[in-house]
């Protein structure tokens, strides 16, 4: 634990044009802990840190489980934890600079689920990393694992499944908001001798993961949902929604990423 006045030196010396590993060598603070001071200063208060539902003597499910079944569907597609030390985790899901209305949604899911870590966004050329560090990610999240998501198996808990039951469109939204998008189709028909131009929504959700796919679509069949694959290049990677009704149900449940 770093006292107030070597934080400020470190932040001073940044402040006058000094790269990180200069600060870092004459300070002795890693460059981690300098940039996470440029976030936040003041030390974490870890008597305020929240109990792990999932640790509890009597594991129960996140305390607010709709929250819960939208970031699960944005950590399946764009998501990953990673172990950092001590027994510590972060939680990175990954959004493009083009949807900064995503950018807080997802922010505001994570600070909801821990409430005593602090959320911050790390930018990047396109993208924002939205980051949260906890002990507890890999309890809440236990489709982590070494490797990417679709050379391993994907496959939900029982009370994993029970949330996404209870707030499927929750959980679609995530899917969708990391992995899938809304554009418009058009096409071109012969009538009575007249070329017309027809154009028509459509959800696409693409994502390499056989299971992380299934988890999509069986879910959209208990919404009464209507999909096709949609093969590019001999792979089925594309989950296709054209059907109107289902368009029309999926613009009133989760819409254009905004």
């Amino acid at each position: 634990m770093y006292d107030m006045g070597t934080r400020e030196r470190a932040l001073t010396l940044v402040a006058q044009g000094r790269s990180l590993n200069s600060v870092s060598k004459e300070t002795g603070v890693s460059r981690a802990a300098i940039r996470s001071w440029q976030i936040r200063i003041e030390p974490l208060d870890r008597s305020r840190a929240q109990p792990c539902p999932r640790c509890c003597e009597t594991p129960e499910g996140p305390s607010d489980p709709a929250t819960y079944a939208y970031l699960l569907g944005l950590y399946l597609g764009d998501g990953c934890i990673s172990h950092l030390r001590r027994g510590v985790y972060f939680l990175r899901i990954a959004c493009a600079d083009a949807w900064p209305g995503l950018i807080d949604a997802c922010a505001e899911a994570m600070q909801i689920l821990r409430p005593a870590n602090k959320v911050f966004r790390v930018q990047r050329q396109g993208c924002q990393y939205v980051t949260c560090y906890s002990k507890h990610w890999p309890c809440l999240f236990p489709q982590h694992g070494p490797g990417k998501k679709h050379e391993r198996p994907i496959a939900l808990e029982h009370w994993q499944q029970e949330i996404v039951d209870t707030h499927p469109w929750e959980f679609i939204r995530g899917l969708i908001h990391s992995d899938g998008c809304r554009i418009t189709n058009w096409t071109e028909k012969v009538i009575a001798g007249e070329r017309k131009r027809y154009e028509y929504p459509r959800y696409f959700f693409t994502n390499v993961s056989d299971d992380i796919r299934q988890l999509y679509t069986d879910t959209l069949d208990k919404l009464g949902i209507q999909w096709t694959h949609c093969t590019r290049n001999g792979n089925p990677f594309n989950i296709s929604v054209a059907r109107k009704a289902s368009v029309a149900l999926m613009d009133a449940h989760v819409g254009p990423k905004y």
